[in-house]
């Protein structure tokens, strides 16, 4: 297929290489040139190092169990302009672990893999490799090896004589292979006699395509493997199959099949329709049998989250297939990162890359995965394919309807007869039924399709006793029979031809009705996207040039639309960047060619649009099942059932005589000069080609003539997304210091622009009203999506601290390193304070009270963390103490501190680690730095069983009052999570300390006493509570008396609570404008109602009315946020501005006087009088709805107040009024009472006649503003209305 390329191995490589019409790129061979270099090395007593440099292994293995370095032989053609042969990455990834040597008692079937080189630019070329092993005809070589075993056998006995051992326990340690158990075993493995043995190396044939291509590249090289090895040279010499192949061989028209001929067979592929899934020959069925559906799932979920995931196996094909089948399964998505299905163990550094990627490693026969030492773990998914095991990230959200989705792929597999749990020994006896029909097409004489001799059976068959007695018949009959000759029935051949495509067929109808299953489940989460893009930008240009700056999706909206199950999941996938490419390519569609991915995509979404009038808000978790089944199978049955094309036959070259003469079981040497260049004939495909060429030439010219040529757009996007493309995609190649160095230097840089984008990204989605004035987008965060946010930080300091680690202790590299310096600071504890303690010093207030400083430790801050017997690993505790460390404003601090212990740095870490980088360490604690200009809650929020210490000081009005109360004072404390129940404060205590489970953000408390002792009146300033863990301190203001006769009588408040910010944090609140959480009733607010003091100015009704409605409206917003999103009710309901603070300057308004006869005189007082009224005007009746109306309206208002009257709780006048309105709001009937106390006669006893609750339409008004509360559910706050029964 004209886009290949071939090689064999040691590496020979006959690269095809399609020229875009063409199936193959290159072909290539590969073999052995090292064995003396590494004999040289051993004889001078190298070091190791030497030996990995060379093959990768050490010298303590037998030398048979050594590899060695291989090297391309040849590849053809030699260059291909558009696409050059990458030598270093081919030669890597044919013999990933080099090159071997076995003998006749070695198993030397032959091997199939493919793998994939994935280049900067993102762009893929695939390579499909037969390894077999060629008999060693070099003296030399034979020699040598002969001369590394008497050395390796030397230096064996030596060591076991200095051991004491058994020597035959020795030499078994040296075998890489632990089933040999006996002695004579044992000696085979363990010599070589260059008289007795023959020697094999492996080598490896390989085609190079730009599509994968696999079937068809399997047939193809097993063909001419066969060819190599059979009896009979081939009909024609391999360069006409090869040079057919490379040049002659059209890639299929996208949605059509070709048929091409190999060495003895045809063979067909094809290629997908423009609105269908893209190519995937890869089959489904093992990763399916390899994992079992439920793995795979997890697999799965861990990639689209962008999770650093490594397959292991022994098996090189099952890493490709994997890996491979998992990222066909993303569509309309693609993987964005490091994407190496087969990691050669000469780029095992590639595992310290502090990125996301998808890697494969070859496991060693025996090694258990506890031995296996990563370099970072804790945002790993590891595979272990061959055991059927997977290891997940702590932190992992299930993708959306689950369980209905395993149940719909469970479906699809078992029509085909595949077990959902998978087949643990499926690949074994995959493996074997692979090699025995490599085995049948070796050894079955027939050469394929080319007509064979008669076979002689008899030789077979005459001890059979059937055979035996017919001969005795003819014998009697005087029929004489020589030889009895049988040919093989056509019928059965035929049935055979048939069974093998059937079974080609179902893995291709298996694998598109998967991946339709999956492709439906993106279309219905993803039905609406284009609803919530972003298209602020006139032109490409100015969009590449601003596209850091600027949102291009409305994610807040996004998931606001979604059903609540699905939001884990989501918050999560649509930060990541296959989902950022993928809103990007649909940008980008608006002024060039749409990625072929997002077409198919849309096309997809639009035909659901026209069989599914569905409105695009109504979103439901309702699962839905692909309907395109049977219709996905049916098309590619047809373009394998009718053939389309059908490609040239391979025919004879212009070739010398003599050359690449055959011998049977060695590859010859072709001939370069008919390989390096296509035919110059006139043929059928040649018009193609020049066509072809003619497009590529226009395309050419009209990309040098757009207004951003592709370096510059390149340039832009690279620097737009949040890792360069170099980075994502290291080099195979070119493994000089230098070349490491700059891969590591580029994951610093990419590191460093990953931390300034996510706190930027923080700070913008936190910093509400503020952020939205200056043109970023949505004010408001929702609790889900922050915590996306946080878990995301998370992994980038845990992948920051991993990079260049020189020895891995534990799954967190960052706790680690805490550990390691939690020991040496406790070391030094007893002779010196922490750098950063605290001492003595206390908080004060405005009347001298002092409240004690919580010190400031990141030791302190450890102890804590490890106190949570809730968390079992580290990193679990690591991301613990992010979270803490962040909620308290300390997370910069901690982590420059935990830095400045060079000598520890140095010890844990290589030079060209991030952390070692000095410039670039102090951008990354500035960025974390400016984290400190929001608040979070993310310790709080997410660890809400912990038992946590809380520290309480009661703040008295000296001046006015008593310091300490004679009385039994008491409090309860509660917040967004419970409350801790009431508990007594000491005597002649202002101060108290209790721990409880945590309560959350606090709301409000509680606090009284029992008005015992000659000096029990109390008044109060307020009451602090500090948070020991997390260091939030609460302010809940009061500038109340608690005591009978005094104030409105009260013996126990309700105090709404102030988050305080620390002088630092108001600093920092200034230079942002950060809106300020609203705040509870300030002291002059409750004086002024209270009348203690008549200096306060009194609002005027205009500013009145102003307030009910902003209080109003501030419920409303908050029922119309999502719910994760909402702030506290009780705030809007009681708190300074809040709906009981707006109703009580309604009521306040024109009272006729504060004092009569020097007795105060309240609101409740008015309430009261109001209630006697309506109990005492039952008598009169009126038969009219409307008055009957008003009649239940009086009994409820008067069944509430008197309630609320015998409560047992002691609570004074205005604190009944505010539970009156708190349960009228609750249960919707304030707008139903304001009327009757409008017109109730005690009113114009009471109330001026201007006052604003005698004005007809301002009370018309009022209500009409109250109604807006009726159809939302208001909850109230135990702590509110406790005791209270309506």
């Amino acid at each position: 297929m004209s886009d290949s390329c071939f090689f064999p191995s040691p590496v020979h490589c006959i690269y095809f290489h399609f020229v875009h019409t063409c199936f193959f790129f290159y072909f290539c061979l590969l073999r052995c040139v090292v064995l003396y270099q590494y004999l040289q090395a051993d004889l001078h007593g190298k070091s190791s190092d030497t030996a990995d440099k060379t093959s990768g292994e050490n010298f303590d293995q037998s030398p048979l169990r050594r590899t060695f370095k291989s090297k391309v032989l040849a590849h053809y053609p030699q260059n291909i302009e558009w696409n050059p042969f990458d030598q270093d990455a081919v030669n890597m990834l044919c013999m990933p672990k080099g090159l071997s040597f076995r003998t006749q008692a070695d198993n030397r079937d032959p091997q199939l893999h493919s793998f994939i080189i994935t280049r900067e630019d993102g762009s893929r070329t695939y390579g499909f490799v037969l390894t077999f092993y060629e008999e060693v005809t070099s003296k030399q070589i034979c020699t040598a090896m002969q001369t590394l075993y008497q050395m390796h056998n030397a230096e064996q006995y030596s060591s076991v004589c200095a051991s004491s051992s058994c020597s035959m326990d020795s030499l078994a340690s040296s075998i890489d292979e632990g089933d040999a158990t006996s002695l004579a075993k044992l000696q085979r493995y363990n010599s070589y006699d260059i008289s007795r043995d023959t020697l094999y190396v492996s080598k490896c044939i390989c085609l190079i395509t730009p599509l994968p291509f696999m079937q068809a590249c399997k047939k193809f090289l097993i063909q001419l493997y066969k060819a190599v090895t059979s009896q009979q040279p081939p009909p024609l010499p391999l360069e006409s199959y090869i040079h057919n192949i490379l040049y002659e061989v059209p890639l299929p028209p996208p949605g059509r099949s070709l048929k091409f001929y190999g060495v003895y067979e045809p063979i067909i592929c094809q290629r997908p329709g423009p609105n269908e899934l893209p190519l995937s020959d890869y089959p489904l069925r093992e990763v399916f049998e390899l994992l079992g559906l439920e793995n795979l799932v997890q697999v799965f979920t861990c990639v689209l989250l962008e999770m650093q995931i490594l397959l292991y196996s022994q098996d090189y094909q099952r890493l490709m297939t994997v890996a491979e089948g998992i990222t066909t399964l993303l569509f309309p998505f693609q993987w964005q990162h490091v994407y190496v299905p087969i990691l050669p163990a000469s780029l095992l550094h590639f595992l310290d890359a502090p990125v996301p990627y998808l890697m494969g490693l070859q496991s060693k026969e025996g090694t258990d995965r506890s031995k296996l030492e990563l370099p970072q773990e804790a945002n790993l998914c590891f595979v272990d394919i061959d055991n059927h095991f997977i290891e997940l990230p702590e932190e992992f959200p299930q993708f959306p309807n689950k369980l209905e989705f395993i149940q719909e792929i469970s479906e699809v597999l078992l029509q085909f007869g595949i077990p959902p749990e998978g087949n643990l020994h499926c690949s074994d006896s995959a493996t074997k039924l692979k090699n025995l029909v490599l085995s049948d097409l070796v050894n079955d004489k027939k050469n394929g399709n080319i007509p064979s001799n008669a076979l002689n059976m008899y030789e077979l068959l005459k001890g059979n006793e059937t055979i035996a007695r017919l001969q005795a018949l003819a014998k009697r009959t005087g029929v004489t029979m020589e030889k009895m000759t049988i040919s093989p029935p056509l019928t059965e051949e035929k049935d055979g031809k048939l069974s093998c495509e059937e079974l080609e067929l179902r893995d291709y109808k298996l694998n598109v009705q998967l991946r339709e299953v999956f492709a439906n489940r993106f279309t219905q989460l993803f039905a609406d996207y284009e609803a919530f893009v972003i298209q602020a930008a006139p032109d490409m240009e100015s969009w590449l040039t601003n596209r850091e700056q600027m949102q291009n999706f409305d994610k807040a909206s996004f998931l606001s639309d979604q059903p609540e199950p699905y939001l884990p999941f989501l918050s999560h996938f649509i930060e990541t960047q296959m989902f950022a490419t993928f809103i990007d390519n649909k940008i980008m569609s608006q002024w060039e060619e749409k990625d072929p991915f997002l077409r198919v995509f849309d096309s997809r979404i639009e035909k659901i649009r026209l069989y599914n009038v569905r409105a695009p808000a109504l979103r439901t978790s309702n699962y839905q099942k692909c309907s395109t089944l049977k219709e996905a199978a049916q098309s590619i049955e047809q373009r394998l059932m009718k053939i389309d094309h059908t490609a040239i036959h391979p025919h004879l070259l212009d070739m010398k005589i003599g050359q690449g003469k055959y011998e049977q079981g060695f590859f010859p040497k072709l001939q370069s000069d008919v390989l390096a260049t296509g035919p110059t004939n006139n043929n059928r495909w040649a018009s193609r080609s020049a066509s072809t060429q003619r497009r590529k030439d226009r395309l050419r010219q009209h990309s040098e003539h757009i207004a951003l040529d592709n370096d510059m757009r390149e340039k832009y996007m690279q620097e737009a997304r949040s890792l360069g493309k170099n980075l994502r995609q290291p080099k195979l190649s070119d493994l000089s210091p230098a070349v490491i160095a700059q891969t590591n230097w580029k994951f610093v840089e990419g590191l460093l622009k990953e931390c300034r984008m996510k706190t930027k990204r923080m700070l913008v989605e936190k910093m509400g009203h503020e952020a939205v004035e200056l043109g970023h987008g949505e004010a408001n965060i929702t609790g889900l999506e922050e915590n996306t946010l946080i878990a995301s930080l998370c992994d980038l300091l845990e992948r920051i601290w991993s990079h260049g680690l020189q020895v891995k202790q534990g799954k967190s590299a960052l706790w680690s390193h805490l550990l390691q310096y939690q020991e040496r600071e406790e070391k030094q504890e007893h002779s010196a304070e922490s750098p950063v303690g605290g001492g003595t010093e206390r908080r004060k207030s405005d009347t001298g009270i002092t409240l004690p400083t919580l010190r400031v430790s990141l030791i302190q801050d450890m102890r804590h963390v490890q106190n949570m017997s809730e968390i079992k690993t580290d990193v679990g505790r690591a991301r613990a103490w992010i979270r803490l460390s962040l909620e308290k404003k300390l997370l910069s601090q901690h982590l420059k501190q935990l830095l400045s212990n060079q000598a520890l740095a140095k010890k844990l870490y290589k030079r060209y680690a991030f952390l070692r980088c000095e410039e670039e360490r102090e951008q990354f604690l500035y960025h974390l730095l400016s984290l400190n200009a929001v608040d979070y809650f993310c310790f709080t929020s997410v660890f809400t069983t912990i038992m946590i210490p809380y520290r309480s000081v009661i703040i008295p009005i000296k001046k006015l009052s008593n310091a300490i109360t004679t009385s039994n004072p008491w409090i309860c404390v509660s917040g967004e999570l419970g409350d801790s129940g009431v508990m007594q404060i000491p005597k002649n205590h202002l101060e108290m300390t209790f721990e409880c489970q945590n309560l959350g953000k606090l709301t409000t408390v509680q606090i009284g006493h029992d008005n015992s002792g000659l000096l029990a009146k109390w008044l109060v300033d307020c009451v602090m509570v500090r948070n020991e863990i997390t260091g939030h301190t609460y302010k809940f203001p009061c500038g109340r008396w608690l005591g009978k006769g005094v104030d409105d009588g009260s013996l126990e408040r309700i105090l709404i609570g102030e988050l305080v910010s620390s002088t630092s944090d108001e600093e920092l609140g200034k230079q942002c404008r950060t809106p300020p959480q609203q705040k509870s009733p300030t002291v002059t607010r409750r004086l002024s109602i209270t009348s203690l003091t008549g200096r306060n100015t009194k609002p005027n009704a205009g500013q009145i009315q102003e307030g009910i409605g902003e209080a109003v409206n501030n419920i409303v917003k908050h029922f119309h946020k999502p719910e994760k999103e909402r702030g506290s009710l009780t705030i809007l309901l009681c708190g300074e501005n809040g709906l009981v603070a707006a109703l009580e300057q309604v009521f306040h308004h024109g009272f006729k006087s504060a004092r009569i006869f020097h007795k105060n005189v309240f609101i409740w007082d008015f309430i009261e009088k109001a209630v006697a009224y309506f109990e005492t005007s039952d008598q009169i009746g009126d038969n009219e709805e409307a008055l009957l109306l008003q009649r239940s309206s009086c009994k409820t208002f008067c069944h509430y107040v008197n309630a609320i009257n015998t409560a047992p709780r002691n609570i004074g006048k205005d604190g009944k009024f505010q539970i009156l309105v708190c349960l009228g709001t609750r249960d919707h009937l304030l707008s139903q009472w304001i009327p009757l106390l409008a017109e109730c006669p005690p009113i114009t006893r009471m109330y001026e006649e201007n006052a604003l609750l005698r004005d007809r339409m301002t009370v018309n008004s009022l209500i009409r503003v109250l109604q807006t509360l009726q159809d939302f559910n208001i909850i109230l706050e135990g702590s509110l209305i406790k005791g209270v029964d309506v």
